[in-house]
């Protein structure tokens, strides 16, 4: 009898050494969970809202900043291509009524900015007139880049040096979303044209012209 408890006691040790065990292994898992839980929430969060991964220049800081949703698409420019545009278009495989260049001309002595198609040419006739104007002609390389802050090829409707009056052509409207360029050479920023607008104070008005 004595041996029998003996045993009885042994087997209840080791009973309960084993639910301690399993007890921490299910703790251990348990906090294992919860670890990654929180690191998948904390992915979401940085996903949906932190742009510190995207290539950054004052276009894209001013989006950022403004919490507008946006996408930055970056090219390798090929330095053969005298349309930066269209070669935006090609190396992004994207349709060229999509993308929109940034031109600035000089209506009346004033800088002013149009956003046409990358396939179509601009207006300038119908630019002034859409500023109330009376004649426009293509501004100085250098006039526009002081202006703007950015290089020729990499010119951004947002967040420019110096404020312009924007013109943004009426077929951006049909568009869920339209490509400017980022701030730079081989950079476009993918949003909606009513962001577009919200961001860069333009009013829309038919200023484009077939090439």
């Amino acid at each position: 009898m004595a041996k029998g408890k003996k045993s009885h006691h042994g087997d209840e040790k080791k009973h309960a050494n084993g639910k301690h065990a399993n007890a921490k292994k299910s703790k251990h898992s348990g906090s294992k969970r919860d670890d990654s839980a929180k690191a998948d929430r904390k992915h979401k969060k940085k996903k949906k809202g932190d742009h510190r991964d995207r290539p950054s220049t004052r276009a894209t800081a001013a989006l950022a900043k403004s919490h507008v949703d946006f996408k930055v698409l970056s090219y390798q420019p090929d330095p053969s291509e005298s349309s930066y545009g269209m070669d935006a278009a090609y190396a992004l495989d994207v349709e060229p009524h999509r993308v929109y260049k940034t031109l600035i001309a000089n209506v009346d002595g004033e800088l002013v900015v149009g956003l046409v198609r990358v396939d179509r040419a601009l207006d300038l006739k119908a630019l002034a007139n859409a500023v109330g104007g009376r004649r426009a002609e293509m501004a100085d390389p250098d006039d526009a880049e002081r202006a703007s802050g950015y290089v020729l090829g990499g010119i951004s409707p947002v967040a420019m040096r110096k404020p312009l009056p924007t013109v943004l052509d009426t077929a951006a409207t049909d568009q869920s979303t339209i490509l400017v360029s980022g701030g730079k050479r081989g950079l476009e920023i993918q949003l909606s044209p009513e962001d577009l607008i919200s961001m860069t104070g333009a009013r829309v008005a038919p200023i484009s012209r077939r090439e």
